[in-house]
């Protein structure tokens, strides 16, 4: 069956995590997971990255798998914002490649009362605003009533922002001389050529817009006059290379799109407890994106290490991401030491949530190697990320419950991440059986 284009093609959303219940009986599983001697890495592992529909540096699945396979990554985990039908086609195609799909997913919330005291959590340029990302969700394909009314609020707060903010930007374009006006129809097509997906999966993102207002200014403007009208149009000086694209994108919305700028429209969240819940809905572990020195200076929620790691678990997380190609080695390993001796399971990814193109093993900043023990510790975390798909699919308790308590079956953090590590190695281990690398 056709795999190359879009999930629809390859396997209805309803089989996406079929593969799941067909490696092994839960107690069979457990079973090998006590036997096994689990390597420190047996592959490599990216835990979030971002597949189009949104906004992402693959033009499509079949150009993320095989770069991963190409690089020799054999677990990926996606982590898309607002609509999961494209994992269909990424389990299809991962299976094929032999590499293990992770699903997860990613949601902006807002906590009012560190953006009235002006505190930046993980996001530097937006006090209150809140990343939390969902690990090993399973429930994607048949969605309980309460996550698709969360769903539909955080899709309808964040169209309404898009619509406005993409006719405020092609007022701001004529105004200073450029006449270009785009509809939310012009985006969402933009978006469907590149990825080849449908409309309505299609939820547009403060990128899409930079990069669709690029292109039309790219098409009307000549190469010798685009610095002339880009700096019209931005209100100060580019120091972007007029064919440069990806940098124009970023100082369309560094000028204008931005909290402050001209075309800038407010942004309206959930709270941090409707995300929360949507993710457990989803079935998924409340997980943590640490920025840490990806920020100068550090947000102020994150420092020193040892609060931020108490401000986490009161929020009934126990787990944290990095993604450490924005991070200096020494960063990480402070960080993430501090992390698991406080029972916390920590992953990495790359997100490749702009148009450069990264290699898919994450590395730390300036392609600096990330230290091999951090490297252990990102690859347990897959094993429990596998291990919580798995259990949960089959109808057990993953690392954490219904309501995000760690899983009652386990004394102690470090016998439950010891566990489940093993647990989720064998259930690598096994899918690599059925699903060999290519």
């Amino acid at each position: 069956m056709e795999t190359g284009s879009w999930g629809l093609k390859a396997m209805s959303i309803e089989k996406a995590t079929e593969f799941l219940l067909k490696l092994r009986t839960v107690d069979e599983m457990k079973s090998q997971a006590r036997e096994i001697r689990v390597p420190d890495r047996r592959s490599r592992s990216n835990s979030h990255v971002h597949l189009p529909p949104n906004f992402s540096a693959f033009e499509n699945v079949k150009q993320a798998i095989s770069m991963a396979a190409k690089q020799n990554v054999h677990v990926l985990g996606a982590s898309n914002y607002y609509d999961y039908t494209v994992y269909a086609d990424f389990a299809a195609q991962a299976q094929a490649a032999g590499i293990f799909p992770l699903f997860g997913l990613e949601i902006i919330c807002m906590l009012d009362e560190m953006r009235e005291d002006g505190v930046k959590i993980n996001d530097p340029g937006n006090p209150g605003k809140f990343y939390i990302c969902g690990k090993g969700i399973t429930r994607f394909d048949d969605m309980t009533l309460s996550a698709m009314d969360l769903l539909g609020l955080i899709r309808a707060l964040d169209s309404l922002r898009m619509t406005k903010m993409i006719a405020r930007l092609g007022e701001i374009f004529t105004e200073r001389g450029l006449e270009l006006k785009l509809a939310e129809t012009d985006i969402i097509d933009m978006i469907v050529r590149r990825s080849g997906c449908s409309e309505d999966t299609v939820y547009v993102q403060e990128r899409h817009v930079a990069q669709a207002y690029q292109e039309a200014m790219f098409d009307k403007v000549p190469l010798a006059d685009r610095i002339v009208v880009l700096n019209k149009v931005l209100g100060g000086q580019s120091k972007a290379a007029p064919d440069d694209s990806v940098a124009v994108q970023n100082e369309i919305r560094s000028h204008l799109l931005k909290a402050g700028k001209p075309a800038f429209i407010e942004e309206k969240f959930v709270t941090f407890d409707q995300a929360f819940k949507l993710i457990l809905e989803l079935g998924g572990i409340p997980c943590y994106p640490t920025l840490a020195d990806g920020a100068r200076p550090i947000c102020e929620y994150e420092v020193p290490v040892e609060k931020l790691i108490e401000s986490i678990r009161e929020s009934n997380i126990h787990a944290a991401e990095f993604i450490p190609v924005r991070n200096e080695p020494k960063m990480l390993i402070d960080y993430i030491n501090s992390m698991r001796a406080a029972g916390l399971v920590v992953t990495a990814g790359t997100e490749h949530n702009t148009l450069d193109m990264l290699p898919i093993e994450p590395t730390c900043v300036d392609g600096k190697p990330i230290p091999d023990k951090i490297k252990d510790v990102f690859w347990e975390g897959a094993c429990v990320v596998a291990a919580h798909q798995f259990l949960t699919l089959n109808g057990e308790c993953g690392f954490v419950d219904d309501i995000g308590r760690p899983n009652p079956d386990y004394r102690t953090a470090e016998e439950r991440i010891g566990a489940f590590r093993k647990i989720g190695a064998a259930v690598m281990q096994r899918y690599f059986e059925i699903n060999p690398p290519r």
